[in-house]
C-alpha cells in the first residue's frame, strides 16, 4: 500500500522546484524502468501493478503494488503504463578525458522534449557525454528522462561552465552554424567537439569564438531552420561516415 504522503511526494515531480532540489528523480513505463534496472543507478523504490510485478524476476529493490488507479494518480504521463520508480541522483563530477573521446556541448537548449530527444541520439551514435551550458533545460526534468528512453542511464550529461572547457582545451571545436561550410565537405575527426546552439538563438556569440570548423548542413527546400535534435542527429551520422 502507498500512504498518502508518498502519493503527494511523487506527485510533486511534476514541479520544478520539486525535481530540480529533490536528490532522486522519477523514471515511468516498463522499459525506462527495465534500463533503469539494467543500469548501475541507485534505485530507490519500485511502485508497480501486480501484472507488471509477476511479469518480473527477483527484483534488486522494494515494490509496492498499486492499481491502475493509484497509477494514475500517481503518474506525470498522459497514459500511465504499469510501472514508476524513484532513483538517485548522479553527479557526474570526472568527465572522459576530452582528448580520448567526442564530446557534445549544448548551448542553451530549452525544449525539455529537444535535450531528451538528443540525448537518445548521442546515445545510438556511441557519444559518451554531453557537457551543456548552465542555462540548458533540467537534466531531471521528467520529461526530459522520459523522451532519452533509457539513454539518460548510458551518456553522461553534465552542467559545465562551456567557455572555461573550450579555453583549457587545444581539440578540433565543430559549430552548427547557418553559414558554416557544408558538412559534405569538413571532415570530422574521431576526437573533438560538436557544439549546438539555442533552438532560436543558435550558438552565442561568447561560444562562437572558439569554434574551430564552423559547420553547416545543406539546405534543398524552404525551411527556416532545422529542430535542434534533428540537427544533432545528421552531424553525428556525418560524423561517423
Amino acid at each position: 500500500m502507498i500512504n498518502n504522503s508518498e502519493l503527494k511526494y511523487i506527485q510533486s515531480f511534476a514541479h520544478k522546484k520539486h525535481w530540480a532540489e529533490e536528490s532522486t528523480f522519477i523514471v515511468e513505463g516498463p522499459k525506462m524502468v527495465q534500463e533503469l534496472i539494467n543500469s548501475n543507478w541507485t534505485i530507490k523504490k519500485i511502485y508497480a501493478t501486480a501484472d507488471w510485478i509477476q511479469a518480473q524476476g527477483v527484483l534488486p529493490v522494494q515494490v509496492v503494488e498499486i492499481d491502475q488507479i493509484m497509477l494514475g494518480r500517481m503518474s506525470q504521463m498522459q497514459n500511465p503504463h504499469q510501472v514508476i520508480a524513484l532513483a538517485e541522483k548522479e553527479s557526474f563530477l570526472k568527465p572522459v578525458p576530452y582528448h580520448e573521446t567526442f564530446s557534445l556541448l549544448l548551448d542553451g537548449i530549452q525544449d525539455p522534449g529537444n535535450l531528451g530527444t538528443i540525448i537518445r541520439t548521442a546515445d545510438w551514435f556511441g557519444i559518451k557525454q554531453i557537457l551543456v551550458a548552465e542555462d540548458t533545460a533540467g537534466f531531471y526534468n521528467p520529461k526530459v528522462i522520459q523522451s532519452t528512453m533509457g539513454g539518460c542511464f548510458r551518456v553522461k550529461v553534465a552542467s559545465v561552465n562551456l567557455e572555461e572547457v573550450l579555453s583549457a582545451n587545444k581539440l578540433n571545436v565543430y559549430g552548427a552554424l547557418l553559414d558554416g561550410a557544408s558538412m559534405y565537405e569538413t571532415k570530422m575527426e574521431s576526437k573533438g567537439f560538436l557544439m549546438i546552439g539555442n533552438e532560436s538563438k543558435g550558438i552565442g556569440s561568447q561560444l562562437a569564438k572558439y569554434i574551430t570548423h564552423p559547420i553547416s548542413i545543406p539546405k534543398y527546400g524552404n525551411a527556416e531552420s532545422l529542430n535542434a535534435a534533428v540537427a544533432t542527429g545528421i552531424l553525428l551520422a556525418h560524423w561517423k561516415i
